[in-house]
């Protein structure tokens, strides 16, 4: 191909970010935020990354997504990597719920549009929002190739043990009922470059992915494919969370919409964001909560301990679920910086093969790294997410096999 540039873009309810990569070394060109669209004090900060350039921000009435990406648009154009240019090979956007349709990227048509858009009851917050994204793009540039890059694709290769609940077969497939997963992309790329580090190719390796950030998830990765993940239907499933709950017993809902005269949107609103590090403590930054505990605050500390508990869980339940675990790696904000939080979530689990060195714990770098002692028999590693990286990866590849 000689277009080898892909713009990714990842459309949320009010946000745009966005980043221009060239392919033939997977650099970047240039990356972005738009946010607070359709409010009057909405925010472009557009960041070139060749020749030294300087972020530049413009904070001006933004009205939708359609002058959201004419403004990025123009952002580009300025620094010569415009939209028009002949070198942009394709768009990939991601679209967070693929349900059972889509298991790998997929080339947008109106057939795609209908089936994103028939899943929007099963992600009601996240698929408008990436329609609206697509739409858009789509009208600025319809002779351009856009690609759908799906984060629960990389689990549809789950087991039906593993994605099906245990409730009425006819119920559940009716309603679509299943456990999907989320943070697919990331989970993929984590995964194979854990391999990478360790100088083996994913087919060969078994690897338990933890992504820690705001919103969390496991991942159980066996030879490249993933068997398990922890979120489910809704990315509300799994680990404790900023402020999500994660697992639950789901009686706990009739009980306060029973006792408790809560309503379903109410309910909803308290698990979703006032549950998880924030309703535990009132702090949904881990580096606030590890300042707190060594202030000597309790309520912190208890926060900090209910997250480990249900990490370690997960750890046991993976390391289970493959039978053979080769590594073990952190990933996304807290996972990529939260020594404390790595350390302690292998605590005890020598017995698996589990140990983090302290030295290496404490090294802070943007490369993928071990921490666990020369000689461990299981890997625990930590490896910086590139989620963008691997959606402009996914839709290069596919572009260039439909040539």
């Amino acid at each position: 191909m000689t277009a080898t540039r892909v713009l990714v873009l990842n459309s949320g309810s009010s946000s745009v970010k966005y980043q221009l990569l060239d392919m033939r070394d997977s650099s970047r060109l240039a990356m972005g935020l738009v946010e607070r669209i359709g409010e009057e004090t909405s925010r472009l900060k557009h960041t070139p990354l060749t020749d030294g350039g300087a972020s530049r921000e413009r904070t001006e009435p933004i009205a939708d997504h359609e002058a959201a990406l004419k403004a990025v648009a123009e952002e580009l154009a300025e620094d010569g990597l415009g939209l028009d240019s002949p070198e942009l090979a394709a768009i990939g956007h991601r679209v967070v719920h693929g349900g059972q349709s889509f298991t790998r990227p997929t080339l947008i048509d109106s057939a795609v549009l209908a089936e994103i858009e028939r899943l929007i009851p099963v992600a009601p917050l996240h698929n408008p929002a990436n329609l609206t994204g697509i739409r858009t793009a789509r009208a600025l540039r319809p002779d351009l190739p856009q690609v759908a890059v799906f984060d629960t694709a990389f689990h549809t290769t789950m087991p039906e043990s593993a994605a099906r609940y245990a409730i009425d077969v006819e119920t559940a497939d009716a309603h679509r009922i299943r456990r999907y997963g989320f943070h697919g992309t990331s989970h993929a790329y984590v995964s194979r470059a854990t391999a990478e580090l360790l100088g083996k190719d994913p087919s060969e390796v078994n690897v338990i992915v933890l992504h820690l950030g705001n919103g969390a998830s496991a991942s159980a990765v066996e030879g490249g494919r993933c068997v398990d993940t922890s979120m489910g239907l809704t990315p509300l499933e799994g680990l404790v969370m900023g402020t999500r709950s994660g697992d639950m017993d789901p009686a706990v809902i009739f009980h306060l919409m029973r006792v408790g005269g809560m309503s379903t949107d109410e309910i909803d609103t308290l698990l979703n964001k006032k549950s998880g590090l924030i309703g535990l403590c009132g702090d949904n930054d881990m580096r606030e909560i590890r300042r707190r505990i060594d202030e000597g605050d309790e309520r912190a500390k208890l926060a900090f301990d209910i997250y480990i508990h249900r990490l370690k869980k997960y750890i046991g339940a993976y390391y289970a679920v493959l039978g053979r675990v080769d590594a073990v790696a952190f990933t996304a904000g807290v996972g990529e910086n939260a020594a404390p939080v790595r350390e302690a979530a292998v605590a005890g689990l020598e017995g698996l093969g589990l140990a983090v060195d302290g030295d290496l714990n404490a090294v802070r770098g943007d490369a993928p790294r071990l921490i666990s002692p020369a000689g461990a028999r299981v890997a625990v590693a930590v490896v910086p997410t590139d989620e963008e990286l691997e959606i402009a990866a996914q839709t290069y590849a596919l572009i260039e096999k439909n040539i």
